[in-house]
């Protein structure tokens, strides 16, 4: 009877575990949209004469496509305060470049580009940064107390409303890490920023060591760049968690005036920046 008992509820769970339902989930897609990719960035220290737009097209998100580029676009930049027309070159890989660009501080630019007979087109002002002052590393300044972190140091304008993107790259990383920065209860003063990696038990390169070497930027952006980022930013380091809310679709400020449902994906951007490299000691 024991036997007879413990056959049965060994093929009771034999039943249980093969019985298994195959699920089709059907992911919803959209026809390709124009994603672009205009910064304009102009280095301190250089003549910001040459500059690249990328272009390219969105994929479905399990797609295996690793070539998306737009190779059929004309890109042009116009100063409006000058009238000087830049024309960018079609590399045909997606990217759109110019040797003879000239960034003026404060002046509006305005972006078209003709794509599939329609047209995109975006404005925006160039704006300015104030230089780094100088760069520190310690044990204090960030959240772990035993781990190496970087801070660099700059000042604020008096009286001006800034808005600041930082870029952070240890050379190796596949990314970069990107922080939005208001200056809105911090007018005036000597601002700073810290990066630390959080410390890894089961792997003591993950974190900062002697020797690292991590490229910092810090960009001037506009106030309507520093929202877009700001969500985008958020979007990103809320990702996977299962808790966070869903992300909305984002807009930047190009759009489509030839067919305004077709909305595009990306932004165009102006900004002075300084950079520093860093090696820790």
């Amino acid at each position: 009877m024991q036997q007879y008992i413990k056959s049965a509820i060994i093929l009771v769970c034999i039943i249980l575990t093969s019985c298994e339902d195959v699920i089709d989930v059907t992911v919803p897609t959209s026809a390709p949209r124009l994603v672009i990719e205009a910064s304009l960035d102009w280095q301190k220290g250089t003549t910001g004469n040459n500059q690249t737009v990328k272009l390219s097209t969105s994929t479905p998100y399990f797609e295996n496509t690793t070539n998306s580029a737009v190779t059929n676009a004309t890109v042009t930049v116009t100063n409006e305060n000058t009238g000087n027309v830049y024309n960018f070159v079609n590399e045909n890989n997606g990217n759109y470049t110019i040797n003879n660009f000239q960034p003026i501080i404060g002046n509006t630019y305005s972006l078209e580009i003709i794509y599939n007979n329609e047209i995109y087109t975006a404005t925006e002002k160039m704006i300015s940064v104030s230089p780094i002052k100088r760069v520190e590393q310690s044990l204090e300044g960030g959240f772990d107390d035993d781990v190496l972190d970087v801070s660099i140091f700059w000042d604020d304008p008096v009286d001006e409303e800034n808005y600041y993107l930082l870029v952070f790259y240890e050379q190796g990383d596949i990314v970069a890490t990107f922080e939005d920065f208001p200056d809105e209860f911090v007018n005036g003063n000597e601002l700073d920023e810290f990066f630390e990696k959080e410390r890894d038990d089961d792997d003591e390169f993950e974190e900062f060591n002697p020797g690292d070497v991590v490229e910092i930027s810090l960009y001037g952006v506009s106030k309507q760049f520093d929202y877009y980022a700001s969500l985008l930013i958020e979007q990103y380091d809320s990702a996977g968690d299962p808790f966070s809310t869903i992300p909305g679709k984002l807009k930047g400020n190009c759009v489509n005036i030839t067919n305004p449902d077709n909305v595009p994906f990306g932004y165009f951007r102006l900004s002075e920046f300084d950079k520093v490299v860093y090696t820790f000691q």
